[in-house]
């Protein structure tokens, strides 16, 4: 766990296409100041409009993330949110030439990759921690997402689908860059064969290939490569919630539990996340001793 803020040490790049526009997108990481936290600045538009990475921000969530400010939007954030959360990134200044960030390959790897090789600085400043004290909850409609008082942030998630390839899976991380990038930030977005055919013959979903989504039909994994994990679909939706959750603005010390959510919902805990202050504090941490001593909640998943 590191107890001060980080940035990137230098610049870096890459292309792509947005996975619902099919647009080409230029993308750049720049290092940015202590205290300045994930900001995109869209370098297309007249005066490249500058944006926050935070969940007052976001504008909808029905098939990604989107946040928007003024009549201009950055549409697909979670993915690289996950890796800058994932590796402990808390100020990064984003330029992006179109409205939607690249897919890549579906995963959050080719952005913890360029993170990884534009370097990582420390900064003087302290990291500030959301300490969770007591128990937030939010349910609906077979949803639940949670978080717990902990020491450490952990996530566990449980999804479940009528797929006999899927069906029930659950996975639990405590979150550290080792374990992202090793358990985490490879799993790729999936979807279904019919969904697939449906959005293509209406025109939407211009960038998805079998290079940047897994898709799955009646009975097996369409990709000719099959899965990177046995259980990658559980592990996807953990990095969804990395990704989501770091709109926060600051890293969690508690253990979220989600059961079947999804953005939406997710973005629904959030808010109510933020209005439940008795629950939770802010605050520095200078040394591991300073950690809440509490530990994570035993729950069945």
């Amino acid at each position: 766990m590191y107890f001060k803020q980080r940035t990137v040490e230098k610049p870096v790049s890459c292309s792509g296409v947005g996975v619902h526009s099919g647009k080409k997108v230029n993308l750049t990481i720049k290092p940015a100041p202590s205290n300045h936290g994930i900001k995109f600045i869209r370098t297309d538009l007249l005066d490249c409009p500058c944006i926050s990475a935070h969940f007052n921000m976001v504008v909808d969530t029905s098939m990604a993330t989107v946040i928007g400010c003024e009549g201009f939007i950055v549409s697909t954030i979670e993915h690289l949110m996950a890796s800058f959360a994932g590796l402990s990134i808390d100020n990064a200044l984003v330029e992006i030439d179109s409205y939607e960030m690249p897919i890549m390959d579906g995963s959050a790897g080719p952005f913890t990759s360029m993170i990884r090789s534009a370097g990582i600085r420390e900064q003087v400043a302290p990291r500030y921690f959301f300490v969770v004290k007591k128990p937030i909850e939010l349910k609906k409609d077979g949803k639940m997402v949670g978080v717990y008082p902990c020491s450490t942030y952990k996530i566990t998630c449980t999804i479940e689908y009528d797929h006999s390839l899927i069906k029930r899976q659950s996975y639990s991380v405590d979150l550290s860059d080792q374990v992202f990038e090793r358990e985490i930030c490879r799993a790729r977005t999936f979807g279904f064969l019919h969904e697939y055919e449906y959005f293509k013959r209406y025109g939407l979903a211009r960038g998805v290939s079998l290079d940047n989504v897994v898709i799955i039909d009646d009975k097996d994994v369409v990709n000719k490569d099959g899965l990177r994990y046995r259980d990658e679909f559980v592990r996807h939706k953990i990095l969804d919630c990395i990704g989501d959750f770091s709109l926060l603005g600051m890293p969690i010390l508690g253990h979220v539990v989600v059961s079947k959510s999804g953005h939406e919902f997710n973005h629904a805990f959030l808010k109510e996340f933020f209005s439940r202050k008795e629950s939770w504090e802010t605050r520095t941490i200078n040394t591991e001793n300073e950690l809440p001593s509490c530990q994570p909640k035993s729950l069945a998943i």
